[in-house]
């Protein structure tokens, strides 16, 4: 389905798609001229961030990562969507994950009605790059919920939440971190160079936030990895704790087993004939036992 809206005085135009139909594809293709090779682009589901200008079409394409507002699989997500440049027209290409977008640009555009395509392209990605500061704060939220209940309770349960914790913030650390990059990258495109000083303000805003957003994502991730890996050296700590305790106990209970079955046999051994001889060989296996668990103990300490 395609949705368009004027704005600065009726001199731009801002395309929304957000079904991607083959009548929609044709119909891009014959009113705005846009290559197959762009298109391709702008449909791929899972494209990766990225930035390309083509100076013989006049075309910049711009694919942002943004996350979703809810938790797929019990953890964080991102999906692209995908801004054209061309002319005086700026398409969006969005997907049922991200079209919390759309009323976002609209929003921008009611503040900021007579801005430029690429003044809204700026300001749209500097709103997508906020977009992760909430999630983030929910995540470290989560992170230290999760935290205190490990201190005292260390759950399979729990130990999953906080795995469901590090796959999210995979996602967003790479969603951040390729969005500040294609950012930094157009400044290096020959369009750069075209854009009014308060466009290239107004990129340099958004790039401030991208950044921001990955160093907090980045900062979360390396606090829950340390976390993970507290908590996977405590279990293993227990683990060997819990043989060392295994250990102690077979060995004590070999002792009374080959001493019992060695005044078994039938022969004549000492002490066989003594009206004490239980007596006798519980204080053997007794005494042995000792000295096993002194010589265990020192060397455990």
């Amino acid at each position: 389905m395609e949705k368009r809206r004027q704005f600065n005085q009726g001199k731009c135009n801002w395309i929304q798609i957000s079904s991607h139909n083959s009548d929609t594809i044709t119909d891009l293709k014959e009113k705005y001229q846009l290559t197959d090779e762009i298109l391709a682009y702008a449909l791929d589901r899972h494209e990766q961030g990225r930035v390309e200008y083509d100076g013989d079409e006049g075309t910049l394409l711009v694919v942002f990562n943004v996350p979703f507002k809810k938790q797929p699989d019990n953890h964080y997500m991102t999906k692209p969507i995908t801004f054209i440049l061309k002319e005086e027209n700026i398409f969006t290409f969005t997907m049922k994950e991200n079209e919390f977008i759309v009323p976002m640009i609209e929003g921008i555009l009611h503040q900021h009605p007579d801005q430029s395509i690429y003044s809204l392209l700026f300001h749209s990605l500097l709103s997508i790059s906020e977009s992760y500061f909430p999630l983030l704060e929910e995540i470290t939220a989560q992170r230290i919920l999760l935290n205190d209940r490990l201190r005292t309770h260390t759950t399979n349960k729990n130990l999953i939440a906080l795995s469901d914790l590090s796959v999210g913030l995979v996602y967003l650390v790479t969603a951040t971190k390729q969005n500040a990059m294609l950012l930094e990258s157009i400044k290096t495109l020959e369009v750069y160079r075209k854009m009014k000083a308060n466009e290239k303000e107004e990129l340099d805003d958004a790039l401030v936030e991208a950044k921001q957003a990955d160093s907090m994502a980045q900062m979360a991730a390396d606090i829950l990895r340390q976390l993970s890996s507290t908590y996977n050296n405590l279990l293993n700590n227990n683990l060997n704790d819990t043989m060392k305790l295994l250990t102690v106990w077979s060995l004590l209970l070999t002792i009374p087993t080959i001493v019992t079955g060695f005044f078994g046999m039938n022969m004549d051994l000492p002490f066989t004939n003594s009206a004490f001889s239980w007596g006798i060989v519980v204080v053997i296996s007794l005494g042995l036992s000792l000295w096993l668990l002194i010589i265990l103990w020192r060397r455990i300490k």
